[in-house]
């Protein structure tokens, strides 16, 4: 038998709006009253028939994750962090691959208007003007995280990817490296790439070190880039003392390079990480990296998501700190 609110009411001898209120969270009740309406549904097996709440509230309960396709695993923390902040605020959550470099955008968004989503975060990509204005057209709530807008346009969660690489370059240059490469970043990225290049250069000019453009190399942020580069640094017989990686997992390739190679690490060259994700503490050595707060980075977004779809209005954008974890890849 399915039994409804009107079944809840009677057996619990109150309104039916009071039960209504109760399973919906909205208060005006007593805590007596709450607990005696929640131990009648469980003991009936109640479930709200979300469909018809949804058609009834025009809100559907669900929030959406558009993500790019990339060969680099950093996105697990954050996303554990969207869900568990979704799913605590009553929230289901739906995700989305846009393709490489976000290439399938404009579907992906058009995705999350016809799965009627409250709201969406789009992370790690570079909207462009005729992106920005389908999410404006559509008038659903976003966010970005790891990203941002020219104009400021749309509200963002990320880390200061300029200020978090400069530190990084001056944690080995504290540490006694001289020849520092920038290795595995892409030059066209204008959210990280540019952001890490210009923060790399501005600390090496600030130290007063040599530097060239010849010591940027470029890459998409994986392992496999990440031991290229390093495979041609070796080859070419350019002497480094301090390795700057893009990512993690372009320091891992860093490392596999070296190690085939008997270069040792950190004895003859230091290398350091960006991310701080879980195969960095893994490594032999464990890598130094800068740590991004990922799951608070996620449940940051899915905050000021949701105040969105509930208040209307706007939000702040975000930035968060990050910081140097120091393992045994610097000497």
């Amino acid at each position: 038998m399915q039994y409804t609110i009107k079944d809840i009411a009677k057996r619990a001898n109150v309104s039916i709006a009071t039960v209504s209120r109760v399973i919906n969270g909205l208060g005006g009740y007593s805590e007596e009253t709450k607990q005696k309406i929640l131990a009648i549904t469980h003991e009936l097996g109640y479930s709200q028939n979300k469909s018809a709440v949804s058609l009834v509230s025009r809100k559907s309960n669900l929030l959406g994750i558009i993500m790019p396709q990339y060969a680099t695993t950093f996105y697990g923390d954050i996303i554990s962090g969207i869900e568990d902040e979704a799913y605590q605020r009553g929230y289901n959550v739906i995700l989305t691959h846009a393709g490489v470099d976000g290439s399938r955008m404009k579907e992906s968004i058009t995705l999350m208007k016809e799965r009627n989503v409250d709201g969406f975060i789009i992370f790690s990509v570079d909207l462009s003007n005729d992106e920005i204005h389908l999410i404006k057209k559509h008038n659903i709530p976003c966010v970005l995280l790891s990203a941002d807008t020219v104009k400021g346009n749309i509200p963002f969660v990320k880390v200061n990817d300029e200020q978090a690489i400069a530190d990084a370059t001056s944690y080995l240059i504290k540490r006694g490296s001289q020849k520092l490469a920038l290795i595995g970043v892409n030059p066209s990225d204008r959210i990280a790439g540019k952001a890490r290049i210009k923060g790399f250069k501005k600390t090496l000019i600030h130290h007063q070190l040599i530097y060239s453009d010849t010591d940027i190399y470029f890459g998409d942020y994986g392992f496999d880039s990440g031991k290229k580069n390093m495979e041609e640094i070796i080859q070419s017989g350019v002497c480094y003392d301090g390795i700057v990686s893009a990512s993690d997992e372009t320091a891992l390739g860093v490392m596999s390079a070296c190690s085939e190679a008997g270069i040792k690490i950190p004895e003859e060259l230091s290398v350091i990480g960006y991310d701080n994700s879980l195969t960095a503490r893994m490594s032999t050595p464990a890598l130094t990296t800068v740590s991004q707060p990922f799951h608070e980075m996620g449940s940051e977004a899915i905050d000021m998501l949701i105040q969105l779809v509930e208040k209307g209005g706007n939000v702040e954008s975000k930035i968060v700190k990050h910081e140097i974890v120091i393992r045994n890849s610097v000497k």
